[in-house]
């Protein structure tokens, strides 16, 4: 298994989500500072809808801008930002703020009833 893979099941069974690893060419929403030394960076997983994971990832403060959120493929997002793929593997419902040394994932019913 890969390193990542692995450091996904972790935070998977330390936070008691089941592994739901989407697949690499499906895309998630995220802001265009998550390329920046921007935090905290917030994560929330909707559930997939067609060839979109459900996951919005924005770093800083949030907008309500329609430009705000980019379309990108997850194999992309080590390159915006290493720190975010191990959280990637949480199922829908779930939600990560992490910062250098900080670390909160909390499962958010709301998430589910979009």
């Amino acid at each position: 298994m890969p390193n990542q893979s692995v450091e996904q099941l972790e935070i998977c069974q330390k936070y008691g989500s089941r592994f739901d690893l989407p697949p690499s060419h499906y895309k998630l929403g995220v802001s265009r500072n998550v390329q920046l030394d921007i935090y905290p960076i917030h994560g929330l997983r909707h559930p997939v809808d067609g060839d979109t994971s459900g996951w919005y990832i924005w770093s800083g403060e949030y907008s309500e801008e329609a430009d705000f959120f980019l379309p990108l493929h997850i194999h992309h997002i080590n390159e915006w930002n290493p720190l975010i793929e191990k959280y990637l593997a949480l199922e829908p419902g779930w939600r990560f703020l992490i910062a250098h040394g900080h670390e909160d994932v909390w499962f958010d019913e709301k998430l589910l009833n979009i």
